[in-house]
């Protein structure tokens, strides 16, 4: 019995052995009908894009232009020295590679530990996925909506640690400065502060600055040195201005002194 399972076996296993033999004699005969050569066609993989700029203009009006410059000015002057802080304005930041539609643009931002360099567009994957701390927003008529809503939400998910928006108008916010900072992932508004002479004033913990609202008008003030942020070019207006009261007062002083000469009257003496 057990060789005539042995040979039934074997028989078996030769046919099956012929069999696929036979298949593979015919796939030879099929392949070599096919043409030696093969073309792949290229489908070369296009690159995303991400823009730095949207063609749309910088601000809507003067008021809103000045002020954009006058913050990320004062800013850059006040950071220049820390190589650590980024300050910039009217910048995309993309926040999600391969998704350049994932972008927003603050008026002006700041952000701690990255490198302080010129660059065309903010990538937080390129910056080791920091984020701006700071944002501020000029607002105007066409951007209220968007200020106080997408981009509330777009901070809140970015963890912008402190969110401002100031209307130079006056039209579209009241109060026209506003500040809001970031606790647990929601928006509290930062307590304004009255001072006598009726100057606005919000702390910014974040930037160890205080944002002021004089007459109207936006200002940085560094609590400090107990001093307003300036330009370059509005230092160089106020040393002048003091230069010229420093001159009249000097002038005055010589006018006197002639005129107690005139009385017989040392004017060292007094």
């Amino acid at each position: 019995m057990q060789s005539g399972i042995s040979r039934d076996f074997t028989a078996s296993q030769l046919w099956r052995s012929h069999f696929e033999r036979l298949l593979l004699n015919l796939a030879l005969v099929e392949l070599r009908d096919l043409p030696m050569t093969v073309s792949i066609e290229y489908i070369p993989v296009t690159p995303i894009e991400y823009p730095d700029e949207d063609g749309k203009p910088m601000a809507e009006g003067d008021l809103q232009r000045k002020c954009l410059v006058y913050a990320t000015t004062v800013l850059e002057i006040y950071f220049q020295n820390h190589p650590d802080v980024y300050v910039a304005g009217n910048l995309f930041i993309y926040y999600e590679k391969g998704y350049p539609e994932s972008v927003v643009a603050p008026d002006v931002f700041v952000v701690f530990g990255v490198e302080n360099r010129d660059r065309r567009s903010y990538k937080t994957w390129e910056e080791n996925n920091q984020t701006p701390d700071f944002v501020l927003e000029i607002t105007s008529k066409s951007t209220r909506s968007k200020d106080q809503g997408a981009k509330k939400g777009i901070y809140a998910f970015l963890g912008v640690r402190e969110y401002f928006q100031y209307d130079p108008t006056g039209d579209y916010l009241n109060p026209q400065l506003q500040g809001l900072h970031l606790v647990d992932g929601n928006y509290f508004p930062v307590a304004a502060n009255t001072l006598p002479d009726g100057t606005v004033s919000l702390p910014s913990e974040v930037l160890g600055l205080e944002l002021r609202l004089e007459a109207g008008k936006l200002r940085f003030y560094n609590p400090a040195t107990e001093q307003t942020l300036l330009t370059h070019e509005e230092e160089a207006v106020a040393r002048q201005a003091a230069e010229e009261a420093r001159q009249q007062t000097e002038q005055k002083a010589q006018r006197l002194a002639a005129k107690l000469r005139e009385l017989n009257i040392d004017p060292d003496s007094l």
